[in-house]
């Protein structure tokens, strides 16, 4: 049972901290909610007192003779923060402490999750840009927050991730325990995933069995250790990971041109997408029909680009890429070739077919190296497997530092 610390910001997404707060305790926590006083204006302290079966305060007057301000920070696993307005954040990064939550955030010695919530302007002023990456900096994981519907009728960035994401991020966080740094805290780490569709008509496509799991795991993870995420997802249907940027695509060429872009301010890039390999030669306007005399159209198709080798021909020194590749048959053999083709410095290795890997909650993989190292992974959460390759990419950041 974990003791965790979770704080809620004054804002109008406090309501949501409820369920957040509810996930915690069903999984066997213990919580401690620590309210912001303009927090209890929006949910009251009765109601996190029902649901986390302590008691609550939000100044460090109450209860003193146990020294909460101090008591409360030491002994947390984890600080998880939702929302995090602000001005919470800027308390945070100037180490103020003028309530009970900024004093349990500066006593804490365990990981801290901050998910900001505020108005897209808000996000975006230089203020709160400076403040984000003073946390980062820290080793703080500051999640991305989402687009969408925000206070009254503005939408856009800012608004706080759902709840049953946020707590995807804090089970990674603290399956890694309480010491385990955030070593990918300050880097920037595009990852892709899904796969691409190729239009043949208005109603069909070329396409591939990929779900986009592990891609998604990928993002979770590195998010969960600290980074500053963008997630490229081409055709997925999985809930929006909490604390990434979000892109989606829908062809090989839309996947290239947001790669491609999101890639030059990388630190990592990680291509756990399915490019369609090949696509039609010629689009048809209207639906393809069958011909009444039983012929059957002949389809040409044409090579698409290789988006991972122009990733490794125009590749900055000091970025790190992951190749994937998924084989039906001599699968190491090919991805050998595929990993110096590519010129990248990790590939994770595939063997598909049915009921294997596409759309499972669970993955075996091989990593090669173009050191020639081979790191075999037994059958595991594609999170996981993630956070095992993501130990190997951290140590190429090291040696490249």
């Amino acid at each position: 049972m974990a003791e965790v610390v979770l704080g809620v910001g004054g804002g109008i997404a406090a309501y949501k901290a409820c369920e957040l707060l509810r996930l915690l305790t069903e999984s066997g926590n213990r919580v401690r909610v620590v309210p912001t006083s303009a927090a209890l204006r929006f949910v009251g302290a009765p109601t996190w007192a029902a649901l986390s079966g302590q008691p609550v305060a939000d100044d460090v007057w109450s209860d003193v003779h146990e020294v909460p301000h101090v008591r409360l920070g030491q002994q947390a696993d984890l600080v998880v923060v939702a929302p995090a307005t602000a001005d919470l954040l800027a308390r945070a990064a100037h180490g103020l402490a003028d309530d009970l939550l900024t004093n349990t955030l500066l006593t804490a010695r365990c990981p801290v999750v901050l998910a900001p919530a505020m108005h897209t302007e808000m996000w975006e002023h230089p203020a709160t840009v400076d403040n984000v990456a003073t946390l980062r900096h820290r080793g703080v994981v500051v999640i991305e927050p989402a687009s969408g519907r925000l206070t009254g009728a503005d939408t856009g960035k800012g608004r706080l991730p759902d709840p049953a994401e946020i707590f995807a991020v804090v089970q990674r966080v603290l399956r890694r325990g309480p010491t385990a740094p955030r070593d990918l805290a300050g880097r920037r780490i595009v990852v892709t995933a899904g796969g691409t569709r190729e239009p043949l008509d208005p109603v069909r496509f070329l396409g591939n069995r990929s779900s986009g799991k592990q891609g998604y795991a990928f993002a979770r993870t590195a998010a969960g250790r600290g980074a500053q995420v963008t997630l490229i997802a081409a055709n997925v249907t999985l809930p929006d990971p909490a604390g990434v940027d979000l892109v989606r695509v829908a062809t090989t060429e839309d996947l290239r041109k947001a790669t491609l872009e999101a890639a030059d301010a990388a630190d990592v890039v990680v291509m756990a997408a399915a490019p369609a390999d090949f696509r039609p030669a010629t689009y048809a306007a209207n639906k393809i029909k069958k011909s009444e005399t039983g012929a059957t159209p002949t389809i040409e198709l044409v090579t698409n680009p290789d988006i991972a080798a122009e990733l490794g021909e125009r590749r900055r020194p000091g970025q790190v890429l992951v190749a994937f590749a998924a084989e039906t048959s001599d699968a190491v053999v090919n991805a050998r070739a595929k990993l110096i083709r590519k010129k990248a410095d990790l590939i994770v290795v595939n063997e598909v077919g049915p009921d294997k890997v596409f759309g499972a909650d669970a993955n075996t993989a091989t990593v090669l190296g173009d050191d020639g190292s081979v790191t075999s992974f037994p059958e595991q959460s594609k999170e996981d497997l993630a956070d095992a390759v993501w130990d190997l990419v951290t140590t190429r950041l090291t040696s490249m530092s």
